[in-house]
Parts: structure tokens; C-alpha cells; sequence
């Protein structure tokens, strides 16, 4: 079942390049050429965060040196390579780091929307159709999305990570793989835009993690392995049948839609589009479905990897 309801100069899309990608998709022609790939704002403050840790232990073997040297002078006992071994230990056994999903959540979640499709009742008054996710891929604010969440839509009406709250409109549609392209009419200041890398690689097994909107709820993350590639699904209606999908298990529930799947990295493979439903109930089972983010920088005119 598809889920529904489911000023500085600007960076272009950022890639991630694994050593094994290869070409996967054809270009189509675009507006957008993206520039070289490089770290984004938020990757280099994670790095900071760890290069400042590295510093502490530095400072505290420093510390330690100049003990020594306070205690030789006095005839005291002489520091040990020992007693600094086993003070580094416990300065990195007190010292909590985050886990790979915590910091995979925290280089994406600047880069992910709340999607609101509205119609017009009979009052003429604006209800919501359907409740979505997107994510921002280039940071003057074109944003991925599944096409079933906005198609229909009187307003589509767009919410960044920060706070702020703008209308959208369709610049471009993928309808073979549900994907829609979404230019925001304001953006944030400080517009992070996600890091998009090579399904090349990707293998079962390997970790991810679902990041979106679950009955409008979020942002939220659930993470899991990849289950498959290159899986087929057809929509319970028998009304589309897609290809060569990426198979997962983080959970995932209507909202999710046009969500990005990330790698621990925090770099996107995939754009969450459909959950398999045999019992009609419209919740997680333990499959889900997302298009490879080669079909999906396709849709708006990327070059592949």
C-alpha cells in the first residue's frame, strides 16, 4: 500500500562518492549542476564535536606530563607509561559518544520537511488531503517528495527543520517512481541540504535508517537493515507496479512518504515510498520500499554518480 497521509550564495546537491559506484542512471536535462562533492556545514560541526574529544585526551596526557615532572622534581614517584595508559582508559570509558543512528539523525534532520497537501471543502474552507515527508537535496530549496503525496493538492504547504513554515509548488514529476520535485517559495537562512550517495554499494545487511513524519508525528527516526534490492511492488489496487526498489525493515507507517533512507553516514539512498500491507491495516509489518536516490536525482535533472 502507498503511504498517504502519508543573502549567502547557495551550495548546490552535495554527492557522496563510494569506491565502488557506477553510473546507475541516465541524466535528464537540468537546471541544476551539481558542484564538487564536499563535507556540508553540519558534517564538519559533527566532526568538530569528535575532533574536541580527541583534544581532551591530548589535554589531559598533558596534564598528566606535567605531574610527572612536578612529581620528579619533588622525588616523588615517577609517572608510568602505565598511569597514562590507564588514564586515557577511563577518560574514554566516562566519556559517552553518540551511536551511529544518534549521528546519522543529526546530519539529516536538517535536511527533512513536513509535506501538507490541502484541498478545499464545500465550505471552502482548507483541509488536509495528506501528511508527508521530503527532503531538501539542494539547498535553494528543491526538495524530493512521493508524487502520491501531493498530487491533488490545492496548496502544498512546506515546514523546515527550523521552524519555518512556507507554500510550495511541483516543478517536476517521476510518476514510474512515484516522485515529485518541490521548490520551496522561502527557505531558511542557514538551508542544510542532505548528502546523496551511490546505492552502488549496498548491500543486505547493511544499516539505515527511515527518517519522516509517521501519522504527521516528528520528525522521527527508526532504523534497520537493508532487507533486498531490486524488488518490484505493485500498488494493492493493481494501479502501478514499480522496479528495482530498495527493500528495508525500519519501521515505517503512512507519513513516511518521501522520506529519505540514510546510511549511518547520514547520506541518502533512498526515498521512502510504500510499505507492504497483506492484512489492510495501513501499518508496518516489517517491509518497507524505497526508490534509489539515482532514479530520484533523475527526477529533477541530476547527473548520476
Amino acid at each position: 500500500m502507498l503511504i498517504v497521509t502519508g543573502a549567502p550564495m547557495k551550495r548546490p546537491a552535495l554527492y557522496s562518492r563510494s569506491a565502488s559506484a557506477q553510473p546507475a542512471v541516465s541524466p535528464v536535462p537540468a537546471e541544476v549542476t551539481p558542484s564538487r562533492w564536499r563535507m556540508s556545514a553540519l558534517r564538519k560541526r559533527l566532526a568538530d564535536k569528535q575532533l574536541h574529544l580527541l583534544w581532551s585526551v591530548v589535554g589531559l596526557l598533558a596534564l598528566l606530563l606535567t605531574a610527572s615532572l612536578v612529581y620528579r622534581t619533588q622525588g616523588e614517584r615517577k609517572l608510568t607509561q602505565e598511569d597514562i595508559n590507564a588514564a586515557v582508559l577511563k577518560t574514554l570509558e566516562t566519556t559517552q559518544l553518540p551511536s551511529a543512528a544518534a549521528k546519522a539523525y543529526d546530519l539529516i534532520s536538517p535536511s527533512v520537511v513536513r509535506v501538507v497537501g490541502y484541498v478545499k471543502d464545500k465550505n471552502g474552507e482548507s483541509s488536509e488531503r495528506s501528511v508527508g515527508t521530503g527532503v531538501v537535496i539542494v539547498d535553494k530549496g528543491i526538495i524530493l517528495t512521493n508524487l502520491h503525496v501531493v498530487q491533488g493538492a490545492e496548496t502544498i504547504q512546506i515546514t523546515f527543520a527550523d521552524g519555518l513554515t512556507t507554500t510550495a509548488s511541483i516543478t517536476g514529476a517521476q510518476p514510474e517512481n512515484d516522485l515529485a520535485v518541490l521548490q520551496a517559495h522561502k527557505i531558511p537562512d542557514d538551508m542544510i541540504a542532505a548528502t546523496m550517495r551511490s546505492t552502488a554499494d549496498l548491500r543486505p545487511g547493511d544499516q539505515v535508517m527511515a527518517v519522516g513524519y509517521p501519522f504527521g508525528i516528528g520528525p522521527s527516526a527508526s532504523s534497520g537493515i537493508v532487507s533486498g534490492l531490486k524488488r518490484t511492488f505493485r500498488s494493492p489496487e493493481g494501479q502501478q507496479e514499480m522496479r528495482n526498489l530498495i527493500q528495508f525493515d525500519a519501521a515505517a507507517n503512512p507519513g513516511n512518504s518521501g522520506g529519505p533512507l540514510v546510511t549511518m553516514d547520514g547520506e541518502v539512498v533512498g526515498i521512502v515510498t510504500a510499505i507492504y500491507n497483506p492484512n489492510q491495516q495501513r501499518t508496518f509489518v516489517g517491509i518497507g520500499f524505497a526508490v534509489p536516490i539515482e532514479n530520484a536525482a533523475s527526477a529533477v535533472g541530476m547527473p548520476p554518480f
